[in-house]
């Protein structure tokens, strides 16, 4: 295996210098092949309230420069065993949300054509579909844990199909996920009325509010979450808002009583293991933030996704070298 190409060394350029790609790293087309890309998908013709979010992937990016190259909190050197590049951005159409879906559906698809996985930043959540398509063509119907201060599975807005309110309802429609291992977290305040709740629940998901997180704590919360995702092919998606506007003012649709960023992260530590096969961040609007605060969870988050697929990557390649029955080694 060619040794990864890491971030750019910061005892030799300064943090504030440079291109800002996810955490300093090379861009994809600077190496071979990528085992994690980082891309971006700045659209946000889906939101319902404060536009913004096609700024978010450059927000982030800058916001990932202070990123280091060893977690300890997850005891994993994230691009030192896997190779991850900055893909940069899809373009797509903004002022046709259905030629935008197609578009980042196709570009998803050729990016994980040989087998490489995909952390995106949006981007509003309406970008979640396409992503989700693609990883179901590639896995089959995925397990979805969606942190989020809303349900995201309304029907329609203004008699609209496709919004950032409206996707996970889309793809338990269309088949693409496994509807026995569905999960929303974080969510709370108001909604239209209790059928939310009941619908909800009819297209197969589990709620965490915020308040059970508070109240259970992150490690417990994580090993629900495990029980019921078990061995399936799991798909990530964060709308940054599950976050309390205190750790995160720079969204477009906040709500009081939120996750700490601390809570988030140590949920997300509790699924080391998990068989994760993409992730999303989304709805970092920039022009709401105060001092990087969004943009920087943002990072931190994506961060530590890409973590999870190194230790992913580190136990497939360490099963690969264990001796089978026979004596041999295993394919």
């Amino acid at each position: 295996m060619t040794e990864p190409r890491g971030p750019v060394d910061s005892s030799r350029v300064p943090r504030f210098a440079g291109p800002a790609t996810f955490a300093r790293l090379p861009r994809l087309d600077e190496v071979t092949r990528a085992d994690v890309a980082v891309v971006g998908v700045p659209f946000d013709a889906g939101v319902s309230y404060r536009p913004g979010a096609r700024f978010g992937p450059a927000a982030v990016r800058e916001a990932s420069r202070l990123l280091r190259p060893y977690h300890p909190g997850l005891d994993v050197s994230p691009f030192a065993t896997q190779q991850v590049a900055d893909a940069g951005d899809i373009a797509v159409n903004p002022f046709d949300i259905g030629e935008a879906i197609e578009t980042i559906q196709h570009a998803a698809g050729s990016l994980q054509a040989d087998g490489t996985r995909l952390v995106t930043i949006g981007g509003d959540h309406t970008v979640a579909l396409p992503l989700l398509r693609a990883a179901a063509r590639r896995h089959g119907p995925v397990a979805v844990l969606h942190f989020d201060a809303h349900l995201d599975t309304w029907d329609t807005y203004f008699g609209a199909e496709h919004t950032h309110g409206t996707p996970f309802r889309r793809a338990v429609e269309e088949g693409i996920l496994d509807t026995s291992a569905l999960s929303h977290v974080g969510t709370r305040g108001p909604l239209y009325g209790k059928q939310d709740l009941t619908e909800d629940q009819k297209l197969g998901f589990g709620i965490v509010t915020s308040a059970d997180v508070y109240r259970r704590g992150a490690d417990e919360v994580a090993d629900q979450l495990r029980q019921r995702i078990g061995d399936r092919p799991l798909y990530i998606s964060i709308d940054i808002d599950c976050l309390d506007p205190a750790h995160a003012p720079g969204t477009g649709t906040p709500e009081a009583g939120g996750l700490t960023s601390r809570e988030l992260l140590e949920i997300l530590r509790g699924l080391a293991g998990c068989r994760l096969v993409g992730a999303d961040v989304v709805e970092v609007a920039p022009a709401y933030d105060h001092a990087e605060i969004t943009s920087v969870a943002a990072s931190h988050v994506a961060y530590d996704l890409i973590s999870l697929l190194a230790l992913q990557e580190n136990g497939e390649r360490a099963e690969e070298r264990l001796p089978a029955a026979d004596g041999g080694r295993r394919p």
